[in-house]
């Protein structure tokens, strides 16, 4: 049976830090060798500490071979991969070309480096180099990301700029189209859920435009269509409202909004409509509004008829610009930052 002996300094070292020691493993490490110290029994020793004797031993053990700083060494979270050996070249093959599955990442792996590792393995691996398992987002074939950089830079930022300082009203500006039926989404659930799909296709459309400093929004629905006759509705709406300040709106080049009779109209109305670049939806964050509005009011939700079903999109708008927990969520989510296209694959 292994015995220690420590000197007096050791003895006050170990007592002060079988307490104190920010590290529960290491305090429980200095509690044996304290324990030891007053000849306790190896058994009795793993019976107050609550661990296996053969610990008990192993920490004796630690102290024999590099004293009082090798009991205090924690190595955990330090283990190293063999394929951190060829850490550049397949981050950098990674990077041009993701793989879809554990599966493939483990054949390219032994492709490259001749090493075969088991899924787990595998994952560890990549998780630590920072790779996640994410859901990739398509883009607009024909969207320039020069253009929309350009825009943001010389055009947008400018406007932005002005809404911050109070020199203006600036409006993001869109229009959405919400079909009575069944919108599907994800859960966290033990079973495979279903929700009731109601008959018919009546259609609620929503013009709707987001104050990019304050997340006010300002919305107008009907059952029939957006038009230029409706745009200009919604333009007499916001011109009446906020008459203190210019307005500025963006808005995409649809044709009811790109017509002469709206440019015209907000021209009298005293209104700059900012037109985004073609196909450029994510330099509009009236657009996360949807999403927002579709994960609150429609996803997993049974409305028998389309008028409960209007009435609940309806409610969620007006409860967005009221309730306190909906503008924080909002505020979070309608920042002005701005997602790019530069990380698109072809």
């Amino acid at each position: 049976m292994l015995n220690i002996q420590l000197t007096q300094s050791e003895l006050q070292t170990v007592n002060y830090e079988r307490f104190h020691n920010p590290c529960p493993i290491v305090q429980k490490r200095f509690h044996a060798l304290y324990l030891k110290e007053k000849q306790y029994l190896h058994g009795t020793i793993a019976d107050i500490l609550d661990i296996h004797p053969n610990s008990v031993t192993n920490y004796l053990k630690m102290f024999q071979d590099g004293g009082l700083d090798r009991v205090m060494q924690v190595n955990y979270g330090t283990n190293t991969s063999v394929l951190d050996v060829h850490h550049s070249s397949l981050v950098e093959t990674f990077r041009q070309n993701p793989p879809h599955s554990t599966n493939e990442a483990i054949n390219r792996i032994e492709t490259i480096t001749g090493i075969r590792r088991s899924p787990t393995r595998v994952k560890a691996w990549m998780k630590r180099v920072g790779l996640k398992y994410r859901k990739i987002a398509h883009i607009p074939a024909k969207a320039d990301v020069d253009k929309q950089a350009e825009w943001l830079q010389n055009t947008l930022n400018l406007y932005i700029a002005q809404a911050q300082q109070g020199l203006c009203h600036l409006f993001f500006m869109d229009a959405a189209h919400f079909v009575l039926g069944v919108f599907l989404c994800s859960l966290w659930c033990f079973t495979r859920l279903f929700v009731k799909s109601p008959a018919g296709r009546q259609r609620l459309n929503v013009l709707g435009a987001v104050n990019a400093i304050t997340k006010q929004i300002d919305f107008l629905t009907n059952t029939t269509y957006i038009n230029a006759e409706v745009i200009a509705d919604f333009l007499h709406q916001l011109a009446a409202k906020y008459h203190d300040l210019p307005i500025v709106i963006v808005l995409d080049n649809a044709r009811y909004q790109h017509c002469k009779y709206v440019v015209a109209l907000a021209e009298k109305l005293g209104i700059t409509l900012l037109f985004l670049p073609a196909y450029s939806p994510n330099l509009n964050i009236i657009e996360r509004l949807w999403k927002f509005l579709k994960k609150k009011a429609l996803y997993a939700q049974y409305y028998d008829g389309f008028v409960r079903f209007k009435d609940g999109i309806i409610a969620t708008l007006q409860k967005a610009n009221e309730d306190q927990t909906y503008r924080k969520e909002l505020q979070s989510l309608l920042t002005l930052n701005f997602q790019t296209f530069e990380n698109s694959c072809s």
